[in-house]
């Protein structure tokens, strides 16, 4: 299994860490040994709101030869979803057979037309913004759209990150991380 975990200046950094840390578990705890990430990015220079700084592993290299792609949100992407430049690079990825975002990172997938005909969530604030790309506008904590899983806002990047620990390898395998991790993780239906 490769993924790759996309990162944007002016994403916000729990979005990324709340699903990496559960994910990468998934290797660091010897579930999956193969499982391995990049992080991606379209531009060398990245940091979160607050100025932290991310160093990517691939820069604005196609994406598609990974098996899961994860996009967080912050306030970068509300600019990037109209960035003719960015949104090419994100449709390389058109053939990952299973993608994923939190919060406003659901705007991004939209904007390369991976949410058409789906139901999608996204940050409270911005579902008048989600509603051009879907078809329909989910109050739901995570929504499973088969090949596209989005999240709603910050917080649930953890719970984005255990949702698709347990699609990857199982419940048990999901509740083993979420306890490691202490984190009072309930399924969402």
């Amino acid at each position: 299994m490769n993924a790759a975990f996309v990162i944007f200046d002016q994403m916000t950094a729990l979005d990324f860490v709340g699903f990496y840390d559960p994910l990468t578990r998934l290797k660091s705890m010897d579930f999956m040994p193969d499982f391995r990430w990049q992080i991606c990015s379209y531009c060398e220079d990245v940091a979160d709101t607050q100025d932290l700084r991310f160093d990517p592993d691939r820069i604005r290299e196609s994406l598609a030869d990974f098996d899961l792609l994860v996009v967080p949100g912050g306030y970068g992407s509300r600019h990037l979803q109209h960035n003719e430049d960015f949104v090419t690079w994100l449709k390389t990825a058109t053939s990952v057979p299973l993608k994923a975002s939190v919060c406003s990172g659901s705007l991004l997938l939209g904007a390369a037309g991976f949410l058409q005909g789906k139901k999608a969530t996204t940050h409270p604030k911005a579902y008048s913004e989600l509603a051009r790309y879907c078809d329909e506008v989910s109050d739901q904590r995570i929504v499973d759209a088969g090949d596209v899983v989005t999240a709603s806002g910050v917080s649930a990047a953890i719970d984005l990150g255990l949702y698709l620990v347990e699609r990857l390898a199982g419940k048990e395998v999901r509740i083993e991380i979420a306890l490691q991790m202490d984190y009072p993780y309930y399924p969402f239906s």
